[in-house]
């Protein structure tokens, strides 16, 4: 009898007493009391693992006080729209690298490269959350582009409503669509902390890089300054960006394979050579063991860093 196939029996029928056991024969057990009836009234339950994060992250956060510049700062990861802490984020970047870390390690115990593929593949977890911030950040600022045309016109209708400016403009950020209400929220609150409010709009025009915001924010400061109906110049202004968000959708449309082709060719060979190097590590020695092949990967890598410059500012279209 295959040996196989008698330890499989076993564990199978082990598996199905306990189940026997614990599901039909023994009783259920009695139901236990909710913990917050249990605890005291006014007293808060604070778990350890809670106080070990509280610790660990004021601890990252003392550590990182005295620096200007922070690998992941919190303005960067208020662009990207990730509701935490620096301290936070870097906790879970540096499990993400410790999780990858050993999953290369136990790649490589075949092959005796367990050292090397820990290393790289710790090193892709901060690299992986610095793309997923320029991703996320993009995206926000693309979608706050696409409800800049109805956040002018309801900005507008308040105006004709009779709100005044501030007021309509606490109106939209309470019914628009995030980011937009994010950043009309953030708008609202400094102006009520004594900023000025074309100021404050030509800020958010500048952290976005919406150059249709920044013409809202000019006409908004020029009306403030020479008067007239500002609901009519809004009008204006959200009918010449409605026409811009049209061109920039045909160009889009068009240009999607090029775009396409280019993210392809960037990443085909770099997956090629994590391919290789997880499941035929020894095809790469003689590049590695050798100062040609090592001057040859120095160039391979310089030139697919060109190539990709090259291929994004030729499939970009600016407007």
């Amino acid at each position: 009898m295959n040996p196989l196939v008698m330890v499989l029996g076993i564990t199978t029928a082990l598996l199905a007493g306990l189940v026997l056991v614990f599901f039909v024969i023994a009783p259920p057990p009695p139901p236990r009391v909710a913990a917050d009836r249990r605890r005291a009234p006014g007293v808060e339950h604070v778990s350890t693992l809670t106080k070990v994060t509280e610790r660990t992250t004021s601890a990252i956060d003392s550590a990182l006080s005295g620096r200007d510049r922070r690998i992941f700062g919190e303005a960067e990861l208020e662009l990207a729209g990730i509701k935490s802490q620096p301290s936070g984020f870097l906790i879970m970047v540096a499990s993400a690298a410790s999780l990858l870390a050993l999953v290369g390690a136990i790649l490589g115990l075949t092959n005796g490269t367990s050292i090397w593929l820990a290393l790289l593949f710790a090193f892709l977890a901060p690299i992986g959350a610095k793309v997923l911030l320029i991703v996320r950040t993009s995206r926000r600022r693309a979608k706050f582009a696409d409800q800049l045309d109805d956040t002018v016109q309801l900005i507008a209708g308040a105006l004709r409503a009779g709100h005044a400016l501030t007021r309509a403009i606490d109106s939209v950020s309470r019914e628009a669509d995030a980011p937009t209400s994010e950043e009309l929220a953030r708008v609202v609150n400094e102006t009520r902390l004594g900023r000025d409010l074309s100021d404050s709009l030509a800020v958010t025009a500048q952290r976005m890089q919406s150059a249709d915001f920044e013409w809202v924010a000019q006409a908004i400061a020029i009306n403030r300054e020479t008067g007239g109906n500002l609901a009519e110049v809004l009008d204006h202004v959200g009918a010449t960006i409605r026409e811009r968000s049209q061109i920039k959708r045909q160009v889009r449309a068009l240009s999607a394979e090029g775009r396409l082709s280019g993210v392809i060719l960037i990443l085909l060979p770099i997956a090629v050579f994590l391919f290789l190097l997880i499941f035929q590590p020894t095809y790469f020695l003689p590049l590695f063991s050798s100062p040609f092949g090592i001057i040859a990967m120095i160039v391979a890598v310089v030139l697919l860093i060109v190539g990709s410059i090259w291929m994004m500012l030729t499939v970009r279209v600016k407007f």
